[in-house]
């Protein structure tokens, strides 16, 4: 199973840190999303990653790795068009799970016969959603970290229906695109990373919703407490309040409430987290 054209689904922090990573190892690369306004802000979202890679030294980067990246990502909001060559879907659209349903269901159907498909889902078990592919033998689970070329966990978590040499085709990949393959002997909700993770950052939620304390205090109690770099509302906003939403919105009545507290005080309001320059705290403009 030749991997050498990727197609990346969904252009937002996560999946343009998964398009440009694999394309800085040497992958040819689309990057599709629902139109051109954010095609447009995906191709800033990849510039300012190539200015991030030169900026804290990764390999390669200043001698010209990370121009050579860009010019092998190409974008497209077309479906049938970005998945035409691919060898691999990886599938970064919003954590909903209407959106992706919809979104296998037509890629079952324009996508090569060939072609696996991956989700980089946070909650989602792939199980759940193999039935929309058409192809269930061919599709599991890839899940990254945000800050892909630092944080290199690549989570892989197949399905009973996965077929082995798929699965192993795709710890593979992982391991071509400068990550450390982490392999799931069977389906976890939240896989490793975010089974830790996520608790942490409701019992975050919980605490503001009930009135208990404010973002900062949090994060001050957190990082003086335990020596950690960052507290839960500064990590809240490195993944995107948008995300914090979704996957809110799918807890229990506490996580609901805090759901409609970030839609009313931040989301409707523009401030999305460190993409937008705003959230639970400011950002300088880059």
């Amino acid at each position: 199973m030749t991997m050498q054209h990727i197609t990346v689904l969904g252009t937002g922090v996560l999946g343009s840190q998964i398009a440009f990573q694999t394309a800085y190892h040497g992958f040819d690369v689309v990057a599709y999303d629902v139109d051109e306004p954010a095609l447009a802000a995906a191709e800033e979202r990849f510039a300012k990653l190539a200015e991030t890679y030169r900026a804290e030294g990764v390999a390669g980067a200043a001698e010209g790795k990370a121009e050579e990246a860009l010019a092998r990502i190409r974008t497209s909001h077309v479906l049938a068009e970005a998945v035409a060559d691919a060898d691999l879907v990886i599938e970064a659209v919003p954590e909903n799970p209407d959106i992706k349903k919809s979104v296998y269901e037509e890629l079952g159907r324009v996508a090569p016969a060939r072609t696996i498909f991956a989700t980089n889902s946070s909650t989602l078990l792939p199980s759940a959603l193999a039935p929309f592919t058409g192809r269930p033998e061919q599709f599991l689970a890839l899940h990254f970290a945000n800050r892909v070329w630092a944080h290199n966990t690549a989570e892989v978590m197949g399905t009973e229906q996965t077929d082995p040499a798929v699965y192993r085709a795709v710890v593979e990949f992982a391991g071509q695109i400068g990550m450390v393959p982490i392999e799931i002997k069977k389906e976890k909700a939240g896989y490793l990373l975010n089974s830790l993770l996520v608790p942490f950052l409701q019992a975050a939620g919980e605490l503001l919703v009930d009135g208990i304390a404010e973002p900062e205090a949090i994060d001050q109690t957190w990082r003086i407490g335990t020596g950690a770099p960052m507290g839960p509302f500064q990590i809240y906003d490195i993944v995107g309040l948008t995300t914090a939403y979704n996957i809110s919105m799918m807890g229990d009545e506490k996580q609901r409430a805090f759901a409609a507290l970030i839609k009313e005080r931040y989301i409707d309001q523009g401030k999305l987290g460190v993409a937008t320059g705003e959230g639970f705290y400011t950002y300088p403009a880059a």
